[in-house]
Order: C-alpha cells, then sequence, then structure tokens
C-alpha cells in the first residue's frame, strides 16, 4: 500500500474513528464530485462549434427548437458527453483495479497491452474492411474482439505450470502489447490511400466525434458489467494491497480474483476504446489523485473514481472541442497532461514500496 501518514490505531475507538472520518470524507467527495459532473455535463451542451444561444437550447429542451438545434443538441452534443463519462469512469475504475492487482501506482488500464491490442483490430477494420458484416460498427466490434485476443494472448504466454505470476503477466503484457503497436504501425504503412490513413491516425488518437446515443448504450452496458465486476470486489482489492500471502491467508481466491479482474479490466478497455479509440493517463492519473485524497480503501475509492473519471474526460472533450480552430484528438490533450504526472509519480515513488 502507499505509505500513509496516518498514525496506527491504538484501540478498536481509534480504529472506528479513523473509519468513521475516511467514510465521512468519502462521502464528501461523491456528493460534490456528483455534483461537479451534472454542471460540466450541463455546460458541454452549450459549447460546440454551432454557435447557440441559452435560450435556443432551452427551446429545444421545451421541445420548440428547430429541427438542425434540435439534432446537435439532442444528437451531438448529449450522446457525445455521455459517451465521455462512461469511457472516462470505465478507464479511472479500471486504472484502480490495476494499480490494486499489482501492487504498483504506475499500473494503468492498459497495462496487459490491451490497448494496443483493440487499436490493431480497429486499424484491421479501417484499413482492409475485415469485420464489415458488422456493418457501421465494425470498427468497434473488432476493437472489441481483438481485445479479448490479446489478453488470451498475454494469459497463454504468462501461465506456467506454477501458475501465473504477476511479473511474468506484466512482461507478457509489454512484449505483446509492443507486438500490436509495431503491427499497427505495419498495417499504416501498408496503407496508401491518404483518407483511410488519415483515419487510422485520427482514431488512434482518441476522438468522441463520431459517437451517438447507440455507441452509449453498448458501451454502457459493455463497460457498465466491467465496472460493476470491480466494485463487487473492492473488499478483495483490498486484502491483495497488503500482500499476496495476506490475502490468502484471509481467504482470498488470488488466481480466481486475479482472472475476475483482468476480465473486467478487458471488457472495459474494450468497450472503451471501441467507441473513442486510444485515450491513455486517464487510467493512471484519477486513481492516484483520489487515492491520496481519500485513502486506499476501495469500497469508497471505486464510487469516487467512476465520478471523478467521468467529470475529467468530459472536461477534458469541452477542452478539445474550444482549445483549437480545429477539434484536437482527446488523446493528444490527456498525454500532455498524463505523461509530466507520470513522471511525477515515478519520482515521488522511487524509494517507496507499495
Amino acid at each position: 500500500m502507499y505509505k500513509d501518514d496516518t498514525s496506527v490505531p491504538e484501540s478498536q475507538e481509534d480504529l472506528d474513528e479513523i473509519t468513521d472520518k475516511i467514510r465521512a470524507k468519502s462521502a464528501f467527495a461523491i456528493v460534490i464530485l456528483a455534483l461537479i459532473m451534472f454542471l460540466v455535463y450541463f455546460c458541454s451542451i452549450f459549447v460546440g462549434y454551432a454557435d447557440l444561444s441559452p435560450s435556443q437550447i432551452v427551446q429545444v429542451w421545451m421541445g420548440h427548437g428547430n429541427w438542425q438545434n434540435t439534432y446537435i443538441i439532442t444528437q451531438i452534443r448529449m450522446p457525445r458527453a455521455a459517451c465521455a463519462a462512461v469511457v472516462g469512469a470505465g478507464l479511472a475504475v479500471a486504472g484502480m483495479a490495476m494499480q490494486a492487482l499489482f501492487k504498483n501506482p504506475l499500473a494503468s488500464p492498459s497495462v496487459l497491452g490491451i490497448s494496443s491490442g483493440a487499436a490493431f483490430g480497429a486499424n484491421l477494420a479501417i484499413a482492409f474492411g475485415i469485420g464489415a458484416i458488422f456493418g457501421f460498427y465494425s470498427v468497434s466490434v473488432m476493437a472489441f474482439v481483438c481485445c479479448f485476443i490479446t489478453l488470451l494472448v498475454v494469459f497463454a504466454i504468462a501461465t506456467t505450470r506454477f501458475g501465473t505470476p504477476t511479473i511474468l503477466l506484466l512482461l507478457a503484457g509489454t512484449a505483446v502489447g509492443s507486438f500490436f503497436g509495431g503491427m499497427t504501425s505495419f498495417l499504416q504503412f501498408l496503407v496508401d490511400d491518404a483518407d483511410v490513413l488519415e483515419s487510422m491516425v485520427y482514431w488512434a488518437m482518441g476522438s468522441f466525434s463520431q459517437c451517438d446515443w447507440m455507441d452509449f448504450k453498448i458501451s454502457l452496458a459493455i463497460v457498465g458489467v466491467g465496472v460493476a465486476t470491480i466494485l463487487l470486489k473492492s473488499k478483495e482489492l483490498n486484502l491483495i494491497t497488503l500482500g499476496d500471502e495476506q490475502a490468502k491467508a484471509l481467504g482470498v481466491n488470488i488466481p480466481r480474483t486475479r482472472l475476475i479482474i483482468l476480465i473486467a479490466d478487458a471488457l472495459i478497455v474494450g468497450g472503451c476504446v471501441s467507441i473513442s479509440g486510444t485515450i491513455g493517463f486517464v487510467g493512471l492519473i484519477i486513481p492516484h489523485i483520489f487515492r491520496t485524497l481519500v485513502g486506499p480503501n476501495h469500497k469508497f475509492l471505486g464510487a469516487i473514481c467512476v465520478l471523478a473519471g467521468a467529470l475529467f474526460l468530459m472536461t477534458m472533450d469541452i477542452v478539445a472541442r474550444n482549445l483549437m480552430y480545429t477539434e484536437v484528438p482527446i488523446g493528444v490533450l490527456t498525454s500532455l497532461l498524463g505523461a509530466p504526472f507520470f513522471v511525477y509519480i515515478m519520482r515521488k515513488k522511487k524509494n517507496e514500496i507499495w
């Protein structure tokens, strides 16, 4: 676990007092984040390339807006913000689980290379039309399928007759992720159509510009299952952070729990990448910040990550739409923000053992 300044409780009363303080702090954070998240969601409806006045937006909500304004608000801006919220929440919770599972504050949802696998699948669909049977959703389906194929490959490589050690999972994930990253670059090299290549590159940068309500419904169902699974395993995650031996002694089935968490992580990453492309560092930044603020109890931290991740990515999407004369890919913004944060964590935690 992270080193903490909290003094060691000397009695049950002290422990109860500390627990109550953490619970109160977490509840306060949840309420504040929920209020800000809904405020940002409504703010995102007011910003965009189409110059709509507040009165025009209110008219749409009242059912009196013209067709064009109604379409912009209800079919472009609202589903876009909703998809950003789902992806942000999912990546934040997945990052929280990976940091707990691997006992490493630098872990992220893509630590096993599944994001690279999903990106490879999406590029296959874009470049060569593989998965065209799924029509408009061929890119999303291929990204999701290849995400799970990557997870299976990583497990196949890391599993020995003695089990599946964490260190081998990390090494296998790094190798497989690098392989699929190279394959994605090779696909881009093979493509000679400038428009197709532009689509591949832009998709890899991450964006919500193509999201609609169907994307939201599909991603909500897939990501929701993964998030719910991780939240239900919050007690096991708390025990695993104490160390595998202590967790086993307290009745945690480590291999089974690890497998369930990793499948849930793949569900989340697959569901997110399939609609938004590759967006990095969300699962690194959010869990780390709020673990520092409210403590490492995943029962509370999970709910906070859902709200904070949604709030963060909706805010980044607003910035992406308004930072320049053209939309900036949101993955670029999160990388520019996340890379310095990654270095900060690495420097701060270099002498600590989690």
